[in-house]
């Protein structure tokens, strides 16, 4: 069966997510370049710059193949509204996903079909119904919780997400969206199953128990 995973960067002190951080508020609390510091050891691997096309160069090695890894095994995706938006308008027209998209929000919307195998279905009944619309689009593939935070929260409170990985970044915002808030008693339990160390994060994997 397919499984569901969380991959994020995180900044040291807990945070997704810098304050304020909204494409209509580009310069609140230098939001830009704390968002660019979180995501740097992505935007330099080279699997990643050849998928989204950002030219030749970057790093190879073991992250690089975890990168490539994660969007090898990912089917399908799930993301919240607030992350739809944002990418809406900074995306490429090639969004880089790839696969079925499935947004949770209240809007009603007609499904969005991009270039390169990317549509957007904006689900209004929940999240178990976008989750079992994407096990149904991944197939054998698995399927990734892409964000915002409370949505990653809203799958660890219904007990469905079997993986976490976070690239633990050097990074402090002092404030923003934070992962671990608003859940449920009693959390779900996960045990260590990797650490890789890279140049710009420390790549942690863990697996529910």
């Amino acid at each position: 069966m397919s499984k569901v995973f969380v991959n994020i960067g995180l900044s040291l002190d807990g945070y997704m997510a810098p304050e304020g951080m909204t494409m209509d508020n580009p310069g609140y609390k230098n939001w830009g370049a704390k968002w660019g510091a979180l995501m740097a050891w992505l935007l330099n691997q080279q699997y990643f710059r050849e998928k989204l096309n950002f030219g030749p160069g970057g790093e190879t090695g073991p992250v690089n193949d975890m990168v490539r890894h994660t969007f090898e095994r990912t089917g399908a995706h799930i993301m919240g509204k607030r992350m739809f938006d944002q990418g809406e308008v900074s995306w490429p027209e090639e969004a880089p996903f790839h696969t079925a998209v499935y947004v949770l929000t209240h809007e009603k919307r007609d499904p969005w079909v991009r270039p390169g195998g990317t549509t957007f279905y904006f689900i209004n009944e929940g999240p178990e119904r976008a989750l079992a619309l994407a096990r149904e689009a991944a197939g054998s593939l698995d399927i990734r919780i892409s964000g915002g935070a409370d949505v990653i929260q809203q799958y660890l409170n219904l007990g469905v997400v079997d993986e976490l990985e976070i690239a633990l970044a050097p990074v402090l915002f002092g404030g923003g969206r934070r992962l671990f808030e608003n859940l449920s008693e009693p959390g779900p339990q996960f045990r260590i199953d990797n650490v890789l160390d890279g140049s710009s994060a420390t790549h942690l994997r863990y697996v529910r128990q």
